[in-house]
């Protein structure tokens, strides 16, 4: 537990599965990623205390809620020195595709997007779940769950508040794609790690 914290802010389907992969192989004990789904609830009101808390249990986090718009700023807040990672996609169209086919193999039973039924049929902690987070992270009616302009709208702006929040610590943020083997250089040098394969594993390929 002696190694810096690491945080991927990176949204959901932008390789973040791969990356764990990887920071478990360099010997980086993962958070409990569903622990922190839980805390939907004090997220939207921008209660971070019990993040933080769970962020004391382990030295590596991603997708939710460490991907959560906000998030990052308290997590840098809260522990000073922590490096943090946005995985990005080829472009905000792909990202777009592959979560909605993701989710629909997942929960829609092969129906691109799945509709809000699928949602709140879908397991989680409690019933009605992963329809709960979807509704507090996205400002979408109910009967377009998955419309396009919204959610590119919620990639982009992300990314952006990301960067923007980082753009004078370049030492502190790497932005990365886990497709590009020349992104693995530049991985490995951020953690200050040797290079011993080419690239990263390909994991949850949608």
């Amino acid at each position: 537990m002696n190694k810096p914290k690491v945080f991927c802010v990176g949204l959901n389907k932008t390789g973040t599965t791969s990356l764990e992969k990887e920071m478990l192989r360099l010997d980086y004990v993962v958070g409990d990623e569903m622990k922190g789904k839980a805390l939907i609830d004090p997220w939207a009101h921008r209660d971070f205390r019990p993040i933080i808390r769970l962020c004391r249990t382990a030295q590596f986090f991603q997708d939710a809620p460490f991907s959560w718009p906000y998030t990052f700023v308290a997590l840098d807040q809260a522990f000073p020195g922590s490096k943090f990672m946005l995985t990005v996609r080829d472009s905000e169209e792909a990202w777009y595709h592959s979560l909605i086919r993701f989710l629909g193999q997942k929960w829609g039973n092969g129906k691109v997007p799945p509709d809000a039924e699928d949602l709140k049929a879908a397991p989680g902690p409690y019933p009605g779940f992963r329809f709960h987070v979807h509704m507090m992270l996205q400002q979408v009616p109910e009967s377009d769950l998955f419309n396009k302009d919204v959610l590119l709208d919620f990639y982009r702006t992300h990314n952006n508040l990301v960067r923007d929040y980082f753009r004078h610590r370049p030492s502190d943020l790497l932005v990365l794609n886990v497709k590009r083997d020349r992104d693995y250089v530049r991985f490995c040098e951020f953690l200050g790690v040797v290079q011993d394969r080419a690239g990263f594993p390909w994991e949850n390929k949608t």
